[in-house]
């Protein structure tokens, strides 16, 4: 019996690696804006399992996948403008889109992996729009949960191969640029 070669991915990812992303635009024309002040992000697959089992199986339980459904739940710190108090307007559209019947309450995501790797999808949702409320020295967080309405497509990473996910890969330090955008 031989010895396993050791894995070279020896790091541990970070939770922090999502991007998650409102269509502000149109189908025809998206615009894609940052939805900012994610503390917590866990997106799912769940699996519809129907019982297959039968007499062939000589006793052994079996089963069939049916159906996926996907979501996104996610912590949000409730961003407003520091001067006039308006609310993030892609954050006000998820919270919009959760009081609303029809084509309105549906919103179309994207999230990604932010450092470039593979694992990016979208789709479109319904949205559930929970304030997290508190005492009065509480921040104001919103649970958020986007259910998946039809398929969840695998997209291209929208920053795989840029500059600035090149540099922060190989260096682990934020690119010239984006510490300028930061300042």
């Amino acid at each position: 019996m031989s010895t396993p070669i050791p894995p070279a991915e020896t790091e541990t990812a970070l939770a922090r690696r999502y991007r998650l992303e409102l269509n502000t635009g149109t189908v025809a024309a998206p615009v894609w804006s940052l939805v900012p002040g994610v503390q917590e992000f866990a997106p799912k697959v769940e699996a519809t399992q129907q019982k297959s089992t039968t007499y062939d199986d000589e006793g052994w339980a079996d089963s069939t996948v049916t159906e996926l459904a996907w979501s996104i739940e996610a912590k949000l710190a409730h961003r407003c403008h520091p001067e006039t108090r308006v609310f993030n307007a892609a954050q006000e559209r998820l919270r919009v889109a959760a009081e609303s019947f029809s084509a309105a309450s549906v919103v179309h995501v994207r999230y990604y992996d932010r450092e470039g790797r593979p694992e990016a999808y979208e789709g479109r949702a319904l949205v559930t729009w929970e304030p997290e409320g508190g005492t009065s020295d509480d921040l104001d967080t919103v649970k958020v949960t986007i259910a998946g309405k039809g398929p969840r497509k695998s997209i291209p990473n929208p920053v795989a191969g840029t500059p600035a996910t090149l540099l922060t890969a190989v260096t682990d330090e934020p690119s010239v640029e984006s510490r300028k955008g930061a300042a």
